[in-house]
């Protein structure tokens, strides 16, 4: 990961705006710089994946033109190669390419790239500021506005104390010109595939193989969270297929219930990996929630839970390893469904909550990911988030996606089956992350929050806020906690995350799948 900021003018000087660049210094510990452009600034903190050199550094320079970018610009080698014919490259960076893709193709460039990114470019010629974020979102902007100039940053917490309000830059868009045009968009299908299931099957494998590949490209030491769930499993599966040499491995969970761990144990040991395994403690989740909640800038409940295991995971791995880079498994949820789905009451509406929730990921689950990564100074990158990958997955008639196997994700299972994995992981039942860490973790904060208030101060506070109003102690009490770091910016967060209260069985109070009829043998 990296950080950026860019600044639209000159009503601040870095040595106002530097205490605000730097909250975010963990995402980029290698380097920092600080550019003047004719009417702003462009500000990069580094975190060195690929070209590791000093020519790696960012801004880059074109002819007056200017480029930061937090991103992975998969497959970049061709493209360079072409324009290569034309521009001299200084350093092995893929972003390096940016530049001359925009002096050749303009704004169309955003629509050619494989990549996940957050950038800002300065256009010398015209004077003006470009900014896009990659089509899911993977990689975090936010914008606000300072005494009417837009200012860009990486995170809500660069621009908090700076703009009044502080916005989620929207993906797949870019902005330039004072509007926000949108250039890509992978969950509106114009013409649904009606490929048979073998088809299906073998385009799933070949796909999702396609992308774990090309995001093992990386000069910097790579490492996979494995929670023994079939998604990070698989991820693994692939990435040690591939590389044919033991990859290393890391998982959580609490010290006295963790599910998951058994599970990571079976298919790293399948897998020959070099394997890792974190404990936590109900004291630890208890005394870093704030600084989970201050790192998130979110409230919602899912979020934060999740969080937990994930954030002290990636802390031990920073601390004791050389590994810069992780590969995760999140977004397959979203495409082939959670417990809740299962009571999708039609394909139809399967579809269309699969939609949403791969629009809103952004705020969610690759937020998490994110955050929980990028302040241990380590990169993720999501095999899953894949463009081709999700663009197919969404196409597919929906008749086939819902649960009607007896089996979630039925359709990602069977294009793995044959070896990738023991029987026991791949078809083993989903177990949520935040619970598969131990049940006791959750249990743990919704206790704990008990005892902050008393129902009375429960229903006083609870009605003092008009948008997304908590309704459980736990939930006020994280929202307070959030309103300590991110005063008023509750709106930059859409909602909570919630199985859909409109479908028969879902009309629940807890995010968590334990409370859902079909949860079933996922606890085990």
């Amino acid at each position: 990961m990296c950080s950026i900021m860019g600044f639209t003018s000159k009503t601040r000087t870095p040595d106002q705006f530097r205490p605000f660049f730097d909250k975010t210094k963990s995402r980029g510990p290698d380097d920092s710089r600080i550019e003047e452009t004719p009417s702003g600034y462009l500000c990069f903190h580094r975190l060195a994946i690929m070209g590791l050199t000093p020519e790696g550094m960012q801004p880059f320079h074109l002819d007056g033109d200017l480029c930061v970018c937090n991103g992975e610009l998969y497959g970049f080698r061709p493209l360079k190669e072409k324009l290569a014919e034309k521009y001299t490259f200084q350093s092995d960076s893929d972003c390096e390419i940016i530049l001359p893709l925009y002096r050749e193709y303009g704004l169309s460039m955003f629509s050619m790239l494989d990549a996940e990114f957050a950038m800002v470019i300065y256009d010398s010629k015209k004077d003006r500021y470009i900014a896009a974020r990659d089509p899911i979102g993977i990689r975090p902007l936010f914008y606000g506005y300072d005494q009417g100039h837009i200012v860009f940053a990486s995170e809500a917490k660069n621009l908090v104390g700076l703009v009044d309000q502080v916005f989620p830059f929207p993906p797949g868009h870019y902005y330039a010109d004072g509007q926000f045009v949108r250039f890509a968009d992978l969950t509106t299908v114009k013409a649904p595939c009606m490929d048979d299931l073998p088809a299906i099957y073998k385009n799933i494998r070949e796909k999702l193989t396609a992308a774990v590949e090309k995001r093992l490209d990386a000069d910097a030491p790579l490492g996979f969270l494995l929670s023994g769930g079939l998604d990070s499993s698989l991820v693994c599966a692939i990435a040690a297929k591939t590389l044919k040499k033991p990859i290393r491995t890391f998982a959580i969970g609490m010290d006295v219930d963790a599910i998951d761990l058994k599970y990571a144990r079976q298919a790293a040991e399948y897998l020959g990996a070099d394997h890792t395994e974190v404990y936590m403690t109900r004291q630890q989740v208890l005394d870093s929630l704030d600084e989970v909640i201050a790192m998130l800038g979110t409230y919602d409940i899912t979020t934060i839970r999740a969080s937990m295991g994930m954030y002290l995971c990636c802390k031990a791995i920073h601390e004791r390893t050389d590994v810069r880079v992780l590969l995760t498994g999140e977004v397959s949820d979203e495409l082939f469904g959670y417990k809740y789905t299962d009571f999708a009451p039609s394909p139809a509406a399967f579809q269309a909550e699969a939609k949403k929730r791969v629009d809103e990921l952004y705020q969610y689950d690759v937020l998490r990911a994110d955050r929980c990564i990028s302040v241990n100074s380590l990169e993720a990158r999501v095999p899953f988030g894949d463009l081709d990958f999700v663009r197919y997955v969404m196409a597919i008639d929906p008749a086939k996606k819902v649960n009607v196997y007896g089996k979630g994700k039925y359709l990602l299972r069977k294009a793995f089956e044959g070896g990738y994995l023991p029987d026991e992981i791949l078809w083993r039942e989903k177990a949520a992350f935040s619970d598969a860490v131990g049940h006791s973790m959750v249990d743990d904060l919704k206790a704990y929050a008990e005892t902050v208030y008393t129902d009375e101060e429960f229903e006083e506070k609870r009605r003092s806020y008009g948008f997304a109003q908590p309704f459980t102690k736990e939930s006020l009490l994280y929202r307070e906690i959030f309103e300590k770091y991110y005063p008023g910016q509750a709106e930059m967060v859409r909602d909570f995350w919630m199985p859909n209260r409109d479908w028969a069985g879902c009309d629940v109070n807890d995010p968590s799948a334990r409370v859902l009829s079909n949860y079933g043998g996922s606890g085990v």
